[in-house]
């Protein structure tokens, strides 16, 4: 019983940032992104009789500690789905920077969930699918698909209508996105801890989730007429009111670092000289430029030019879940 899938990681236009529910992650807001070529993760999942419990190899090194528990754990809701009590070796491939705001949990649960019901024998749709990775980590869900993916947070306390839902796959526009690589050193937050500190003590966080509705709105809109202007003018205005909920947490954090600042001012930069370009971050101090194909080369020679920038690595829309 051995599957091994593949699966992209995906970068938020409209930020998740805080749940309603722990324990089966549930958004306190629906969120959406874009799928990217450029990351991904391939795992394989094999469940074997003979096996007393499971095996975690990622990058070829043995697992232990927390990152072990997170996917026996989810490993556990995927036998309960099926009703059996096969233990799995896993093997995971990660061609993400692990824990620097590079969304590695995205398409490292995605490929878990996929290669792991498959394995399994469950048969199930996109959006069942994408309602079982939710559970191993929130922004996986919307890594099911290619392309522009919307995870609707719902309102039922089940989770039964919180899922990704896609948006336009991956040959609809032609998006691209440079990844800034500033550190890939281990972030001091967590996205789960900051999110917990933020929802629990941040002032600012109502005016956040307010302001989620009609985000969502005006960037479908964008993304519908392919105006660019439009949707990174969104996406960055997201970013920036996601990121000011941190800095009113109680104690206040943040995940920039002073090269962030300089890619962030660089790329504001680069749209006063006519080269459309936006930013947005995810919790960590990583930049990811969206821009269009006919810029690539003046983005990326302005953006590795900035002192403090270690590589930049260039995306275009990515597909959703494969099978190997």
């Amino acid at each position: 019983m051995k599957c091994t899938a593949k699966a992209h990681t995906n970068i938020a236009l409209i930020k998740y940032w805080g749940k309603r529910n722990e324990s089966i992650i549930l958004p306190t807001n629906s969120s959406l992104s874009l799928t990217l070529d450029g990351f991904y993760t391939t795992t394989t999942v094999d469940f074997r009789e003979e096996l007393s419990k499971d095996e975690f190899f990622l990058n070829d090194q043995l697992v232990s500690g927390e990152q072990y528990n997170r996917v026996t754990t989810f490993l556990d809701l995927i036998r309960t789905y099926a009703g059996k009590k096969l233990y799995a070796t896993i093997h995971s491939i990660n061609e993400v920077p692990t824990a620097a705001g590079f969304a590695s949990s995205a398409s490292g649960f995605a490929a878990l969930a996929a290669a792991g019901a498959n394995a399994i024998g469950l048969q199930l749709t996109d959006r069942e699918l994408s309602m079982l990775t939710r559970q191993g980590s929130g922004s996986a869900c919307r890594s099911i698909y290619g392309g522009f993916a919307e995870w609707e947070m719902g309102m039922k306390d089940d989770g039964s209508d919180s899922f990704a839902v896609p948006i336009a796959p991956a040959d609809y526009w032609d998006v691209r996105v440079a990844a800034v690589v500033l550190s890939s050193t281990m972030k001091k937050v967590s996205s789960r801890e900051g999110m917990k500190r933020t929802v629990e003590t941040s002032p600012f966080y109502t005016g956040w989730i307010d302001s989620i509705p009609n985000d969502l709105k005006q960037i479908k809109e964008g993304i519908a007429a392919r105006d660019f202007e439009k949707v990174g003018q969104i996406a960055e205005a997201n970013c920036l009111k996601m990121h000011a909920t941190t800095l009113g947490a109680n104690p206040p954090f943040t995940y920039w670092h002073d090269t962030t600042l300089a890619v962030m001012q660089t790329v504001q930069s680069l749209r006063d000289n006519g080269i459309p370009a936006y930013f947005t971050i995810d919790a960590g101090p990583n930049v990811k430029v969206l821009y269009l194909p006919e810029n690539e080369n003046d983005i990326q020679k302005t953006l590795r030019g900035i002192p403090g920038v270690t590589d930049v690595i260039l995306s275009r829309s990515g597909q959703g879940v494969t099978y190997l």
